[in-house]
């Protein structure tokens, strides 16, 4: 008989493993993040998709950027193409279930989208169709994947691989993905919202000097200086 705890703690263990070098993804799901703020606040649009539980792991994405994650603000276009079932069921019967992604992406993606594919084993055709149809069209492609290399991760522009054998873990720690991906994001999304409004305004870098301002500085009387146009 099966100790108590053992699978609980089996499972946990798994987890712990790879936390560890998920820690090291940091700097991945921040620059991420303010990318897809960047490209969503401008009109941009996230596509994403997976099969079984990667696909509802797809739609619960979707939904925290349609919707909010923490705070109340506008709307961001994304869309789980699984969830468009007549569209799947008819693309599957007529097409083949390979093509039920790609053609989507053919369908909706725009130049400068994202296309985001979530699949455990890496290996999904259908995804990887996807991919290559995104390529075509001129997206950019993110995979969340198991253990890499794999077919995925190499027909996209960049992977997040979570490096575990164990199916369950890697599908939790998509869903950490998932999450950390919306909150970076969030934390970006003023600063882009502001660029798309004020797309002239220079906004120096880090360590940059200000932009050098234009004209001669006039006094008069001894007042204020003002400046007058070269």
């Amino acid at each position: 008989m099966m100790p108590a705890g053992s699978l609980l703690d089996t499972h946990l263990t798994n987890l712990a493993a790879a936390l560890v070098p998920y820690r090291r993804c940091e700097s991945q799901l921040a620059r991420w993040g303010a990318d897809l703020a960047h490209r969503l606040a401008a009109g941009g649009r996230l596509l994403v998709a997976g099969n079984g539980g990667s696909a509802a792991e797809a739609q619960h994405l979707t939904a925290e950027l349609v919707g909010k994650l923490h705070h109340d603000r506008q709307p961001l276009s994304a869309i789980a193409l699984h969830a468009e079932t007549s569209a799947l069921t008819a693309i599957a019967n007529d097409y083949g279930y390979t093509d039920v992604y790609a053609r989507q992406v053919r369908a909706h993606g725009r130049r400068g989208d994202v296309l985001l594919l979530l699949s455990t084993s890496g290996t999904s055709p259908n995804l990887v169709r996807a991919a290559q149809a995104a390529r075509d069209v001129g997206l950019t492609t993110w995979a969340l994947t198991g253990r890499a290399p794999n077919s995925l991760a190499d027909a996209c522009d960049e992977v997040l691989a979570v490096a575990s054998p164990d199916t369950q873990v890697v599908q939790e720690l998509h869903l950490v993905t998932s999450h950390l991906l919306c909150e970076y994001l969030e934390q970006e999304l003023p600063a882009a919202l502001a660029a798309v409004a004020d797309p002239v305004a220079v906004h120096p870098a880090a360590g940059q000097p200000a932009p050098v301002r234009t004209g001669v500085e006039v006094v008069l009387d001894g007042g204020p200086g003002q400046q007058v146009d070269a």
